[in-house]
């Protein structure tokens, strides 16, 4: 069962030694505060020609020097409580961020960018009140409360008597309504990541949204979601708000009260001028603790509803569990995919949703595929199996004999390297996007890497070589310059097996030259699986693996693939060397799913 009291003290108990300290000062400001009233009577009745005028200038300078150490332990107390706050929200974020990077693919796809932002940082915001001030201040304030009650029982018992009860019922208002709100502020939080999600999305695809005059309908999407989420932030705010409103009635009873008892007291005589000052000063010092216990409620709702929704990240576990098998060391990995089935379908395999549906080959150390297939053929699915971004439903895939599944994940993605079409490329320099900020490289091991591509002529080219800046995104970069940045990448990590998806498709002649030389010197003495769109890629490849509808129609060495002329890849070779359209080529790969 999830206890609020075990997550605030999982992180606050690194600031352990602060949050004493802001105790200190929290309580030495509420002794000082019960104290600084008495003096202040006693000067109202000295001046009221109560008693000897001789003491006053001494009670004054007493007061100003109260008030002034009052004043100290408050800014101590509110820097530390900021200081605790951010200090233990940045452990929770560090702790959500490291959670949400080990999370399976089927997690991420299901939620925007926008949204795991939200999750981060923004609900983590909503708790920060309850690790820096919700605590130590709801008990600063019970401790004032019971420190009023107690001098105003010891001034006058009718009056102890009445502000007790009047103090009894605004705690049983403050109970009945605590958690009104809780709900409503989780589906605030909810709608709001939501939006951060929608605005992220529409940002990133603005020239898509431009190019197709699409931005009033977006605008118009952008105002629904936005009202949905301003409706439940109304409806969550006025909620809210219910538990101010009904304190502020509360008090002003209370201040009739205090009143009308002060002055029918001092009527008859029974107390002094002095007297019904102090009474009225702690009616408002008792109305201070119960305002700011009102006010923390509110908070804690907010910061209540944060939790859950950071609890709820952080209970999501992962579906690919990681092994305890390392790898070989050897400088290429055989590859063995046996009955291989996989659906993306939370609830398993079924027949009309599978993505493989038994795929068996094998790939010796060393040799290199070529991957074919029209879109949803089932190739990039391969290739998430392979570094374990999801497990297979069915079957076993081994590399050098050793069962996936059993594998240590690291281990796997370090052995394996990856060029896509599109390069995530990170704002920094171009060092740290080859190395992934990774300062253990050297430039030495860098510029060796890229003598060994044969890409040191284009590096030496840049403005301010490996200290080049690059913007987020590869700003400013083409996208041959982004791709050979990648193979550095993977060279770098020295992998036994290379996958390239089709890495020379957007380039130009010279560009795509020169990252050919690059891809044959990655792949020699390395397995290769190369995801083709155009055949010209797969001409260096070994063998062949024609995928249609999640099945393998053709497998085989590529050269007696090439020459059987009634294979699918010859029939694929005649329309590309015969020059037919486009249409022609993809009317040949639909009749493979046929």
């Amino acid at each position: 069962m999830f206890s609020y009291s075990q997550f605030v003290a999982r992180y606050l108990f690194p600031h352990a030694k602060k949050v004493g300290l802001l105790s200190v000062c929290l309580f030495g400001s509420v002794g000082l505060q019960l104290y600084i009233p008495q003096i202040v009577r006693r000067f109202i009745d000295l001046a009221s020609g109560s008693g000897p005028a001789a003491g006053l200038s001494g009670l004054a300078f007493t007061f100003l020097g109260l008030a002034l150490a009052n004043q100290g332990l408050s800014v101590a107390s509110t820097f530390l409580s900021a200081d605790i706050g951010w200090s233990a929200t940045n452990m929770l974020r560090a702790d959500l961020f490291r959670h949400a990077l080990g999370l399976d693919m089927a997690y991420q796809k299901d939620r925007t960018p926008g949204e795991m932002i939200e999750r981060i940082d923004g609900d983590v915001s909503s708790v920060a009140n309850l690790f820096s001030q919700f605590l130590v201040r709801v008990s600063g304030a019970l401790l004032m409360t019971v420190g009023v009650l107690t001098l105003l029982w010891r001034e006058d018992w009718h009056v102890g008597a009445v502000m007790t009860i009047f103090t009894a019922a605004a705690a049983r208002v403050l109970h009945w309504r605590r958690s009104i709100a809780v709900g409503p502020t989780r589906d605030e939080r909810e709608a709001s990541a939501q939006l951060f999600g929608f605005i992220e999305e529409r940002l990133t695809g603005i020239d898509d949204i431009r190019a197709n005059g699409a931005g009033r309908y977006v605008m118009h999407r952008f105002l629904e979601v936005q009202r949905g989420w301003f409706t439940l932030a109304l409806r969550a705010w006025w909620l809210r708000s219910t538990i101010w409103l009904s304190m502020g009635t509360l008090f002003a009873t209370g201040y009739v009260l205090t009143l009308s008892l002060g002055v029918g007291l001092y009527l008859r005589g029974a107390i002094t001028i002095g007297t019904v000052y102090l009474f009225f000063n702690y009616m408002a010092m008792l109305e201070a603790p119960l305002d700011q216990i009102t006010n923390q409620l509110q908070e804690f709702q907010r910061a209540a509803a944060g939790i859950r929704r950071v609890r709820e990240l952080l209970e999501a576990r992962r579906t690919v569990i990681d092994g305890d098998r390392p790898l070989p060391a050897g400088a290429a990995h055989s590859i063995e995919f046996d009955r291989v089935r996989f659906s993306y379908a939370a609830e398993g395999a079924h027949a009309g949703n599978e993505v493989l549906k038994g795929i068996s080959f094998r790939l010796e150390a060393g040799e290199t595929l070529g991957l074919i297939g029209r879109t949803g053929s089932g190739k990039t699915t391969l290739v998430r199996l392979l570094f374990r971004l999801y497990d297979a439903t069915r079957g076993c895939i081994r590399v050098d004999g050793v069962d996936l599944q059993q594998s240590r994940i690291d281990a796997l993605r370090q052995r394996i390297g990856l060029v896509t079409q599109d390069v995530q490329l990170f704002h920094g320099t171009v060092r740290d996007n080859v190395t992934f900020f990774n300062r253990e490289i050297t430039d030495d091991r860098i510029h060796a890497v890229i003598e060994q591509l044969g890409i040191s002529s284009w590096v030496k080219g840049l403005r301010q070589g490996l200290d080049t800046p690059l913007e987020a995104a590869g700003s400013g970069l083409s996208a041959g310059e982004s791709q050979l940045l990648a193979f550095v990448r993977v060279f770098l990590k020295d992998p036994g097996l290379v996958i390239l998806d089709e890495p020379s498709s957007r380039l130009d002649p010279a560009t795509e030259r020169l990252l050919g030389r690059a891809v044959n010197r990655l792949l020699e003495g390395r397995t290769g699986i190369i995801i083709a769109h155009r055949l010209e890629t797969v001409e260096r490849v070994d063998k062949i693996m024609v995928l249609a509808d999640g099945h393998i129609v053709e497998f085989g060495p590529r050269a007696e693939l090439a020459t059987n002329a009634a294979s699918w890849y010859s029939g694929l070779l005649r329309i590309s060397a015969n020059q037919e359209a486009d249409s022609g080529l993809d009317e040949h790969l639909e009749r493979l799913s046929e």
